[in-house]
Parts: C-alpha cells; sequence; structure tokens
C-alpha cells in the first residue's frame, strides 16, 4: 500500500526526469503503538547495517559491503560519504575491480513522538579503490544520473520500509568495451524489473517481525 504521509526524507527522492524508475513498499502494523515504538530501533539498525543487508533480504542475488571514503572495508552502521560495493551475479565492471559502487549522499533522521523515519540516498559512483587519474569511469551498471532512495518510516503503529529508483539510465559512458557491453546488459535486465525482487526481498525483510516477537 503506497504510504500517505509525508517525511522529511522524501525530499531526497529524486524526480523522475529519464529512463525507467522503480517503487518497492513494505507496511506491517504492530498492536499498538508502544508496540511499533520499541520496534523501530531495529529496523533503523537493519537499514543501516549495510553488511547484514544479504541475510536481511534472505534472496542472495547480491552482496553488499559498506566501505569507507577511500574504499576501505568497514563494520559499523552507514554514514554520509561511505561507499557500498555490490557482487551481482555474473561478471563484474573492470572500473570496479569486478564490483559495481555506489556512493552514500544523503542521511536524514526524523525523530518524533507519532512519527519517525530514516531516509538514505545513494547514488552509483567511481571506484574509491582507484584514483580518478586511473579511473574516470562510474563503476556500476546504471549512470550517475541514477538514485536509490531507501526509507523506514513509523506513524503511530504502522511501520514501512521503501525504496525508490529514479532516472534509472544504462552507464554506456566508460572507456571500456567490455563494461559497456555489460552495462547495458545488466542495466536492461535492471530496467525490465529484473532488479524488483532483489528490492522487494530487502524492504520485507527490513520490517520482518522477529519470531520472539516485539515484547
Amino acid at each position: 500500500m503506497k504510504r500517505t504521509i509525508p517525511i522529511k526524507g522524501d525530499k531526497l527522492i529524486s524526480p523522475q526526469e529519464i529512463g525507467s524508475q522503480l517503487d518497492v513498499i513494505e507496511e506491517v502494523s504492530l498492536k499498538d503503538e508502544r508496540t511499533a515504538k520499541k520496534f523501530f530501533p531495529m529496523i533503523k539498525e537493519r537499514l543501516l547495517s549495510i553488511n547484514k543487508w544479504g541475510d536481511i533480504s534472505k534472496m542472495k542475488l547480491s552482496t553488499f559491503k559498506l566501505m569507507d571514503e577511500n574504499g576501505n572495508p568497514v563494520s559499523r552502521k552507514a554514514r554520509v560519504g561511505d561507499y557500498i560495493r555490490i557482487d551481482i551475479p555474473g561478471p563484474g565492471p573492470k572500473s570496479g575491480n569486478g564490483f559495481d559502487w555506489v556512493r552514500i549522499e544523503d542521511i536524514i533522521t526524523e525523530e518524533g513522538d507519532r512519527k519517525q523515519a530514516v531516509t538514505m540516498r545513494v547514488r552509483p559512483a567511481q571506484n574509491p579503490q582507484q584514483s580518478n587519474a586511473e579511473n574516470a569511469d562510474t563503476a556500476h551498471f546504471f549512470s550517475e544520473l541514477a538514485t536509490s532512495t531507501f526509507s523506514v518510516i513509523r506513524f503511530g503503529r504502522h511501520i514501512y520500509a521503501e525504496e525508490h529508483g529514479r532516472n534509472e539510465v544504462v552507464n554506456s559512458l566508460t572507456s571500456n568495451k567490455l563494461d559497456k557491453i555489460r552495462n547495458k546488459l545488466v542495466g536492461l535486465a535492471a530496467t525490465l524489473g529484473f532488479s524488483y525482487p532483489q528490492w522487494k526481498s530487502l524492504v520485507k525483510g527490513l520490517i520482518q517481525i522477529p519470531q520472539h516477537g516485539t515484547e
């Protein structure tokens, strides 16, 4: 069900101008607001724990690794300026050392009695493990025009998890011919909906209620 309650983080969802877009939304309703408030910190933790996204989604089509601004692996919550290294099935781009890369551009947190939210936007980026002089190509099958915005939201007893893809255009501006072919094939598959199961599984996992409940 589409969310009708606005949050501050909505401004991070890029206007759709070119290419394809994707909206994936999941909702869960707890028995009362007190229970939802108690559950929400766990959901925030899941969103910002990038290294656990594969386990959270339970559909390991891709693996995600949080890297700092210099491309070094880190084990902590995501921060603005960090990178996410993505390993998807099949060959990866040479420009990314075999991986796709996105940079975390912004994170907005909203805290209130009735409403809480965390929103994070990422964008395809260069490989931070290489200098600009070595490689100026965007290391992703989508161009740097594309963004993905992830949100977890609590309003009253209702909790939402969302992914919004915007301006999803195949990355053809790469100097490597094999990367160009690879990006076209993977990017086309993504725009045709093949990325939907991955994000659907992730947003469902973000708000999954533990077997022991929330009490």
